[in-house]
């Protein structure tokens, strides 16, 4: 039996060293609920569909900008 897993991309968040594990579950929980609301909106869909770094890029960019991690998108 073959199964296919379709590519898609998906974001790596890396936080930083010094944040407290308090505040990096915030972002995670905040992380986590862009991507519950995604999946409201598109039907269900999640990070396998083509466009989810695009439609979620900016809100992804203003946690970053209020937490202070980093991430990259990979192609898995």
């Amino acid at each position: 039996m073959k199964a296919r897993i379709p590519k898609h991309r998906e974001y790596i968040i890396q936080f930083p060293q010094e944040m407290a594990q308090a505040t990096q579950d915030e972002a995670w929980g905040k992380l986590t609920q862009i991507l519950e609301d995604y999946k409201k909106a598109h039907n269900g869909n999640s990070v396998y569909e083509p466009t989810f770094i695009e439609d979620t890029k900016d809100q992804v960019e203003a946690l970053k900008a209020e937490y202070g991690f980093e991430y990259s998108i990979e192609e898995k």
